[in-house]
């Protein structure tokens, strides 16, 4: 745990930001005073959610942001805004 002031932090907000997401949790001080505390987000809780899935093989993570879908579904028929439309009529 390190302190650091709230000039510092303005200046230097990236670099914080960085060693908050390595799992550091930073005091932020504004004349000597304790404003605020920068810890990482809830991520270590979320993998440990994740861990039995990943355990059983029933999801795979490389560590990195999700792609998303490679191909848009296709749907037959009418879209879904027009059977909104039509719903609403």
């Amino acid at each position: 745990m390190s302190e650091v002031g709230v000039r510092e932090l303005k200046n230097r907000l990236s670099r914080y930001l960085k060693r908050a997401q390595a799992g550091e949790e930073i005091i932020v001080t504004d004349h000597g005073r304790t404003v605020a505390r920068l810890v990482p987000a809830m991520e270590p809780e979320i993998r440990e959610a994740l861990r039995p899935l990943l355990r059983d093989g029933h999801i795979r993570w490389a560590g990195g942001k999700p792609h998303g879908v490679g191909q848009p579904s296709k749907m037959r028929g009418r879209n879904l805004s027009e059977l909104i439309i039509e719903d609403r009529r």
